[in-house]
């Protein structure tokens, strides 16, 4: 029996990746649905405001923010400024406020009570952070607002938008998968009766804006983009206002994946581009 070439060992399981990985983008250039076209009036949203600006994900909702005209004013809750946030602060569509205690939002609660929307982007990466600390972060720091902002609201429907993440499991053994999943079962608890919808957003890979994104990072999307396991900053905030502007299309507790991320930001492209 002839013995197979080193090369073609080598090279077998690359072509293989090649033809499935090519073939998991073709299917999902042919199986991609427009969504329908939002029906009615948009729901009003113009106050929004973010949290978590500064980093990867809040950088892309905020400079979505930034150019969507059906947003009148910004309010960036923060613990340092950016060069993108003060660039909304110059053109009078930014109002930023320094916060640093995220179980304490005494000193912005009166800022907020006309918000319509909050956009959620503050978290924090797993490694080398405990399961206590993680789980402060990314649980009691929007639970605690969404109740404070709940008991103070002046407005009568409201909308909290959260980035949790793709493949969360109370079996994971990944701790910030079973904390990412007990951060939305709060959240929607607390919202569960009330006025407030909360909408999850499940993204796998995220990828930085242009201003922000190096090298390593632009490779990585263009990687995972193809096979629909990437999305844009930007693309995140997008689908947000599409979301936050379909109103009570959406009911608390409903989440979006990485695909319904993307069409959604598409539908709000295309609804933009039509007026």
């Amino acid at each position: 029996m002839k013995i197979p070439r080193l090369r073609t060992i080598l090279l077998a399981p690359l072509v293989l990746f090649a033809v499935f990985y090519l073939g998991i983008a073709v299917l999902l250039l042919f199986k991609s649905e427009p969504i329908a076209a939002l029906a009615g009036t948009p729901a009003d949203y113009s106050n929004v405001a973010i949290f978590g600006a500064s980093g990867t994900a809040g950088d892309g909702i905020l400079k979505a923010a930034m150019r969507n005209p059906d947003i009148e004013t910004i309010h960036v809750v923060t613990r340092r400024a950016t060069p993108r946030i003060e660039e909304g602060v110059a053109t009078g569509k930014v109002q930023m406020h320094l916060h640093m205690d995220y179980l304490d939002y005494a000193s912005v609660r009166e800022k907020l009570v006309d918000t319509d929307a909050v956009y959620w982007a503050i978290g924090t990466s797993a490694v080398g952070v405990d399961e206590e600390t993680y789980g402060r972060i990314h649980v009691d720091f929007p639970l605690r607002f969404v109740q404070e902002w709940l008991a103070t609201s002046a407005t009568d429907d409201i909308s909290f938008h959260y980035i949790s993440s793709s493949d969360i499991s109370e079996d994971s053994n990944m701790m910030w998968a079973r904390e990412k999943l007990r951060a939305e079962k709060a959240l929607f608890k607390a919202a569960q009766g009330t006025k407030l919808r909360v909408i999850a957003y499940r993204p796998d890979y995220i990828g930085p804006t242009d201003e922000e994104a190096h090298v390593g990072q632009r490779l990585l999307y263009w990687f995972f983009a193809p096979v629909g396991a990437a999305v844009r900053a930007t693309q995140i905030g997008e689908a947000m206002f599409e979301v936050t502007a379909r109103g009570a299309e959406f009911e608390n507790g409903e989440g979006l994946g990485t695909w319904s991320i993307r069409r959604h930001s598409d539908a709000f492209k295309q609804r933009r581009s039509a007026d």
